[in-house]
């Protein structure tokens, strides 16, 4: 039998529509591709063609971002809105993962490229069962309510623009994570719910390397092709980011996964007198 291609297991995982099959797939793939990697029997990267648009189950509902109902996280109905948009956008991180590997598959990238995205797309879908699983035991699950339609979007985008891809979601996007999710996990500590402090923790830990691929990834090709870092992406965030980044950010971890300060504080649609580095 022969083994599939990564950008084919790619496709089959954005061609599958439900949250949880989707995940169970992804994670077998990621399985398959690190034991035939440390087997020294490598599974080719191939091609293969992704849809422009994932696959998605019937529910939730998508709606356009300015009527997604405000989130209240005072209250279990708040707690349980705020935790289905976690869940919401972890099921598009495992696709926007897998779709740069397969949309992107004719550049030549090194081994390690791969590895990264592999590894960041199952943790992904780690993190998308943790917090289903944390819903349930709230007594609701994914698709109860109603969720933001604009999540694709940076991807639909940045279809054709390979740096505008890695700028946009792992730098942008995924980064914005890192500054959030310090006030969601003192939410659920007051609300005394320790399942999902554990969860939120978790991906917190493991969003920042998702950043720092993107990051490492990114630099990367500036230097195949003698770029300025930080002047293309200012760039490319203009170009493809609506909205501007704003503060406050977690410098701190930030830092950590490799976006300097002078990244994206250009780019904030305002400065405030204080600069927030602890992501509250």
């Amino acid at each position: 039998m022969t083994m599939k291609s990564l950008s084919q297991m790619a496709v089959d995982v954005l061609t599958t529509a439900d949250g949880r099959e989707k995940t169970a797939l992804s994670r077998d793939y990621a399985k398959a591709w690190f034991a035939a990697r440390e087997a020294g029997d490598a599974i080719s990267i191939g091609s293969a063609k992704p849809p422009m648009q994932p696959a998605r189950p019937e529910k939730p509902e998508l709606l356009s971002p300015r009527d997604v109902p405000r989130r209240r996280p005072g209250s279990i109905h708040g707690q349980i809105a705020l935790l289905h948009a976690v869940a919401h956008i972890e099921l598009n991180a495992v696709d926007l993962h897998w779709d740069i590997i397969a949309r992107f598959a004719e550049v030549e990238m090194p081994i390690g490229y791969f590895d990264d995205w592999v590894k960041a797309a199952d943790e992904e879908s780690k993190h998308f069962n943790l917090v289903s699983d944390c819903l349930e035991d709230l007594g609701s699950f994914y698709g109860a309510l109603p969720a933001h339609a604009g999540m694709w979007r940076a991807a639909e985008d940045t279809a054709e623009d390979f740096m505008g891809r890695l700028a946009v979601v792992p730098m942008v996007l995924e980064a914005r994570g890192l500054d959030v999710t310090p006030g969601m996990i003192d939410v659920f500590k007051r609300a005394k719910l320790d399942k999902v402090v554990e969860a939120l923790e978790i991906i917190y830990a493991e969003e920042v390397g998702h950043v720092a691929y993107g990051s490492k990834w990114f630099h990367f090709l500036c230097g195949r092709h003698n770029l300025d870092p930080k002047e293309v992406f200012h760039e490319l965030v203009r170009k493809y980011f609506r909205g501007g980044t704003k503060p406050p950010f977690n410098e701190e971890k930030r830092a950590e996964a490799g976006l300097p300060p002078d990244f994206y504080w250009p780019l904030a649609d305002e400065i405030p007198a204080k600069r927030v580095s602890d992501g509250k």
